[in-house]
């Protein structure tokens, strides 16, 4: 049954069209939760199941999805640790301290004091079980390339013969900011068989995300390419995020092809003024968006924040309730895939209403081509259509420095006529109008509309 489903799995490849294998998978943004905004490189299983529970109860009925445990699974963090010196040292015989828990096959394993359930090298397999028996996804995050120790090992490379892992790493490949990995030479025989027995690995635990770090920036084509075809192989329908950014726009065509979402920006987290900064980014990847591949925001920092790092102390977002309000709204307006980044089960009622809301999700899960109308005197307003509909979603943003009504200009959105507009956050109708809509918008808050002509 297995090998059928497999076989039926790549004859639907055969028949997409020519847009690529990636844009068969994520047709909508996807939307879940990431474990690093609030936990770092520290997060412990019981914590992922925590998070999977909440989202199973609370958030699954309106679409939720996705469990991504984020870097450094493999590296060992003690039970209360914070998120620690990524680094690892080198001794004098080259071998790496702390060593990283790695198969014979130079494939990074769960580190089993974070994830009781991955010993004995059963991986993630438990944990993905756990994660779809409560009818979610389950994603993980990891870095671009092949570990130094396996280089150092001389690591075998599955799915060859006698080719180690020494022979197909760049070693002037480098992350900048952790030493982990070596960058992959896609040119070498071996080095898509390292790629294609990683995925077989991830299939094989039941993932369906993956997260690749230290590929956007700078830009790397062939590996994006070499992920893109590991997955196409294994079997296996997973979502490929790059990260982080900023990933060149003149890239767009090949991440839109090769990936299901990239991030337009470095990390982003609870700060006025990075959202100012995202309005920009998003304005420069304007129209790119759609079915498979989305410009990625990053992820929500909406909740509890920073336990054990990466960012400042533990804290609820610093962002004020009208700011969350922006926040989320452009995410949906925009068509960003949504993150979560907060500690789930920590929710207030601000952070649950924030997400829960089934007419502002659908903002994000079924408009369509998102663009900016204007920008001006501290005003911004997003529009996109409603899907099967003539209908125009409308997002008004207060970006000045003090409270501010903002208007939208039906005209500008080609409407005539009598136009009903629903404020999609408040769940109620505004009323009819002719000409235009204007709202009276707190300092950094938001509106979405949905707005229906009447003939």
């Amino acid at each position: 049954m297995k090998k059928l489903n497999i076989i039926l799995f790549l004859f639907s490849i055969a028949l997409l069209n020519t847009k690529g294998f990636a844009q068969s998978i994520a047709v909508t943004p996807p939307i879940g939760w990431n474990s690093y905004n609030c936990f770092g490189s520290a997060v412990h299983e019981d914590e992922v199941k925590a998070n999977t529970d909440y989202m199973a109860t609370y958030l699954k009925p309106y679409g939720w999805q996705y469990i991504v445990v984020d870097f450094l699974w493999s590296y060992d963090n003690p039970p209360g640790s914070n998120i620690g010196n990524p680094f690892q040292l080198r001794l004098p015989d080259g071998a790496y301290v702390p060593w990283l828990t790695m198969d014979k096959w130079g494939r990074l394993l769960p580190q089993p004091n974070k994830f009781p359930s991955s010993f004995g090298g059963k991986g993630f397999k438990s944990l993905a079980d756990y994660v779809h028996s409560k009818g979610l996804k389950f994603g993980i995050h990891v870095m671009r390339g092949i570990p130094r120790q396996a280089y150092w090992a001389k690591s075998p490379v599955k799915g060859t013969n006698g080719i180690t892992a020494d022979m197909v790493a760049d070693t002037n490949s480098k992350c900048p900011w952790m030493n982990h990995m070596y960058g992959l030479d896609m040119k070498k025989n071996g080095a898509q068989q390292y790629l294609n027995s990683l995925l077989d690995l991830y299939a094989s635990w039941g993932v369906d995300f993956i997260k690749v770090d230290d590929l956007s920036r700078p830009y790397s084509n062939a590996e994006v390419e070499g992920y893109s075809k590991a997955i196409a192989q294994c079997g296996r329908p997973i979502v490929l995020s790059l990260s982080p950014g900023e990933t060149p726009v003149k890239e767009a065509s090949h991440a839109s092809k090769y990936a299901n979402m990239w991030r337009m920006a470095d990390d982003f987290w609870d700060n006025w003024k990075e959202i100012l900064h995202m309005f920009d980014y998003a304005k420069n990847w304007e129209g790119v968006g759609g079915p498979g591949h989305w410009p990625d925001c990053d992820m929500l920092q909406i909740g509890k924040l920073s336990k054990r790092g990466p960012v400042g102390n533990e804290r609820y977002s610093r962002f004020t309730a009208d700011e969350l309000y922006t926040h989320m709204s452009f995410w949906c307006i925009y068509r960003s895939p949504l993150m979560l980044g907060g500690n789930l089960p920590e929710n207030r009622e601000l952070e649950l209403k924030l997400m829960t809301n089934d007419e502002v999700l659908a903002v994000n899960q079924k408009g369509v081509d998102p663009r900016q109308l204007y920008k001006k005197n501290g005003a911004m307003v997003w529009f996109s259509h409603v899907n099967g509909t003539k209908d125009i979603y409308v997002g008004l943003f207060n970006i000045g420095d003090s409270d501010q009504p903002v208007n939208v200009d039906f005209s500008a959105l080609g409407l005539k006529g009598k136009i009903r507009v629903r404020d999609l956050w408040k769940k109620k109708e505004a009323g009819q109008f002719t000409r235009g809509y204007q709202q009276d918008i707190h300092l950094h808050g938001a509106a979405l509309l949905r707005l229906s002509p009447e003939n």
